[in-house]
């Protein structure tokens, strides 16, 4: 009938999904490297984590870039790393979870790509994090204390991003259709205006 949506395939749909570059922000531990990376497959399109990319430009790691020169110097060299690979080009990027806290580099992410905030309760993230021992905000401290206290300040900043998806434990194929449905929808009602 005339006026119904037209009901994708599953290429159109993740077609439609890939249009534009996808930032994902969260805090650390919500999936924001290992979903992305099956994203991108999904999409197929690039993936690219930030922190690596960060890690690469330094030549050092992003604990070493804490402890050497500490928190603000390393953000700064985070928010012109993203700059560059935002680059109109459709791509998945996986940031840090302090990177959307930045005014510019937030204000980037939201113009130029389309951002999904993966978020994830503490319980889940602490689960996740205590897998990886590298993260330099967690350093000899509680993390669920830490993951709850970073919750309340960046959860509404957050917020911000184009869409919410949660990123709950289970499988994580899961998260990526929800992901791709959103995009999906995001893009067609861009295409509508």
């Amino acid at each position: 009938m005339d006026g119904d949506p037209k009901i994708l395939t599953e290429p159109e749909r993740l077609a439609l999904a890939a249009q534009r570059p996808v930032t994902l922000v969260g805090l650390m531990g919500s999936g924001k490297s290992s979903i992305g990376k099956r994203l991108a497959a999904r999409l197929n399109l690039p993936f690219v984590d930030a922190d690596t990319a960060i890690e690469e430009a330094a030549g050092m790691t992003i604990s070493e870039m804490f402890e050497r020169f500490g928190e603000a110097h390393f953000r700064d060299g985070e928010r012109r790393v993203i700059a560059r690979l935002i680059d109109g080009t459709p791509k998945v990027i996986a940031t840090g979870g302090g990177a959307f806290m930045n005014d510019e580099t937030r204000a980037l992410i939201l113009e130029r790509t389309i951002s999904v905030w993966l978020d994830a309760d503490v319980a889940t993230l602490v689960d996740r994090v205590r897998r990886r021992g590298s993260r330099p905000l967690l350093k000899g401290k509680d993390p669920g204390a830490v993951l709850t206290a970073l919750a309340a300040v960046r959860n509404p900043v957050y917020a911000q991003a184009r869409i919410r998806v949660g990123s709950k434990p289970g499988p994580h194929h899961e998260t990526v259709d929800a992901i791709v449905n959103a995009l999906a929808a995001a893009n067609a009602g861009e295409a509508a205006r």
